[in-house]
């Protein structure tokens, strides 16, 4: 089979035909835009965070499957000398792999395990107080050479792919005002974007763009609307929108043939929302971004008035969907408030959206509108009475990220099952760098003799499991990885890496990793054998939801490598 034979089959339902197939025999020598653009197309490689610019998170690999996984053998393990936790996907880019936390940024010869060069993190040790749910980082970029990361303390910083000297670094924002950056950057079109955290202590969050050679800054892109914006009047207390939130902590996914980027946004700020009234754009939405401007082409908003912590930053996965009939371009999201949604990605329009756990705060999702429908238990919160409210503050789905094959069109992840019980209170006088949310009695439970979570196998179109797995002793908060191989991967907080069939969910093999994992895991191939990766390292906010166990896990950070052993 040709390269172009191989990568029409790969994007038939990526709908990137026309840019993949035109790159798809280019040499992996360097990381031009058209080599990140092709990343799902040439598995050998991870160039790109969610292993594709559409964050998947599929391979078309299939030399380990289902028939011969339980022959998977760990090839190597690497110490990351750190005890924050490890949250990070890695990259893989020509037999070499590029690893991150909080304190280092690491890269590795892949087939040895052997450290190259390790470049560490200088912030200041106050900073994690600004850092609402752990000290973590969520993996690198690469392009032109160079691999950039963002840092606790919210700086920008590009490294020599080659020594890991520093080349440039650039202030993003001013940590001890509440921001802060986990999350992964991302080049598209030439542009270094990122993203940043900080919603819960009254940031105005944004998306910035960076010229990746020098580090200037190109651009910023508000996510809360000043008043002679669009959505400006979503905000009807008076300069409310400048500590309104909607931080930006998760990476974005791109279609570099409608050129947009797909960047989701968190909770509005504070949570009580009598401080800022209205819908509170673009708090809790999906901004659809041009990536040389940061103009916005189109919105949609998840939870308007957002007072439940209803992030929506979780990936925007981007796939075909056959709709009616008739093949859709699609963005899909698990999102945080319970509610599972298609949208059209050229222009935002809603196409589905249905609970796919369970959900009170709202009946269902108006298809006309787009906007959900409160109930009365939604409502008594509004009205100054406690509640209690499914999902909870930490959603049905959290981080960890959803995986989608485009062969059986579904999604799987790791979804949770618990709700929250809260009333608003007086909000306090805004301090930057301090917390700010204006509830308080905020209890997280579980509900009696039920699963703490769930792995799941998703239709995005109607939110009903194929399959589910119940967690009975604690939820899971790794990603998922899904494989032509007819295999899910994900893993533990208790440590163990496992692989599930994909058909059923059923667990088929495991390994008992140094830590817990809370991670994404990827897999890639070099010289004919693939290969599957993932970091464990106990840590970030699952590690508060995990209950007993958690104190029998050990902490330390490593990066573990499998393959199938050699007959």
């Amino acid at each position: 089979m040709t390269g172009q034979m191989k990568c029409r089959k790969t994007v038939r339902s990526l709908g990137l035909l026309a840019v993949l197939c035109a790159i798809g025999t280019l040499p992996l020598n360097a990381q031009t835009l058209e080599n990140l653009s092709a990343d799902s197309a040439h598995p050998e490689n991870v160039l790109t965070y969610g292993m594709g610019y559409e964050q998947q998170r599929f391979s078309t690999l299939k030399q380990i499957n289902k028939k011969n996984v339980k022959k998977l053998v760990p090839v190597w393990a690497l110490s990351m000398e750190n005890d924050s936790g490890e949250q990070a996907q890695p990259l893989v880019m020509d037999g070499v792999m590029y690893v991150s936390d909080a304190k280092w940024t690491v890269a590795i010869d892949a087939l040895s395990g052997k450290q190259i060069w390790r470049t560490a993190v200088d912030f200041d040790p106050d900073t994690p107080r600004v850092v609402c749910c752990g000290v973590s980082n969520k993996g690198v970029a690469l392009y032109n050479g160079m691999v950039f990361r963002g840092t606790l303390d919210a700086n920008m910083v590009a490294l020599d792919q080659k020594t890991g000297k520093e080349i440039w670094k650039t202030k993003v924002s001013d940590w001890k005002d509440g921001y802060s950056i986990t999350g992964a950057p991302l080049v598209a079109n030439g542009v270094l974007m990122t993203g940043v955290s900080g919603a819960d202590f009254g940031v105005r969050g944004f998306v910035d763009g960076y010229d990746p050679a020098t580090g200037k800054q190109l651009w910023r892109r508000y996510t809360t609307a000043a008043p002679d914006e669009k959505g400006g009047d979503t905000w009807t207390v008076e300069n409310a929108y400048k500590t309104g939130g909607a931080s930006t902590w998760l990476t974005g996914s791109y279609d570099p043939v409608l050129d947009l980027v797909y960047w989701g946004t968190g909770n509005a700020a504070p949570w009580n929302p009598n401080s800022r009234r209205g819908d509170s754009l673009y708090a809790a939405s999906v901004i659809a971004m041009r990536p040389k401007t940061g103009e916005i082409v189109w919105h949609y908003q998840f939870t308007p008035n957002d007072m439940f912590d209803f992030d929506a930053t979780s990936e925007m996965i981007l796939g075909d969907l056959k709709i009616g009939g008739k093949p859709r371009n699609v963005l899909m999201q698990l999102d945080r408030n319970g509610f599972a949604y298609v949208l059209d990605r050229a222009n935002g329009k809603l196409l589905a959206a249905n609970p796919y756990g369970k959900v009170n705060w709202a009946s269902h999702i108006d298809m006309e509108t787009g906007r959900p429908v409160e109930t009365g238990i939604a409502k008594s919160l509004r009205n100054g009475e406690s509640a209690e409210i499914w999902p909870s503050i930490i959603g049905t789905k959290n981080w960890a990220h959803a995986a989608f094959n485009p062969h059986t069109g579904l999604l799987y992840a790791n979804t949770l099952h618990m709700s929250s019980s809260y009333k608003l209170d007086t909000v306090a006088p805004y301090k930057p760098g301090m917390r700010w949310l204006g509830v308080k009695d905020v209890k997280i439970a579980f509900e009696p003799d039920a699963p703490h979570g769930f792995m799941a196998a998703i239709d995005p179109m109607t939110g009903i499991a194929k399959w589910k797995v119940p967690l009975n002793d604690s939820a899971n908060w790794s990603s998922m990885l899904a494989t032509a191989g007819s295999l899910i991967f994900t893993g533990r907080h208790s440590g163990e890496f496992i692989a599930l069939d994909a058909d059923t969910g059923k667990t088929i093999w495991q390994f008992q990793t140094s830590s817990g994992i809370n991670a994404s895991p990827i897999t890639w191939s070099m010289n004919g054998k693939q290969y599957v990766t993932v970091m464990s390292g106990f840590g970030g906010l699952g590690k508060r939801w995990v209950g007993p166990s958690a104190k029998n896990i050990p902490q330390g950070g490593s990066v573990w490598t499998f393959a199938l052993a050699n007959d």
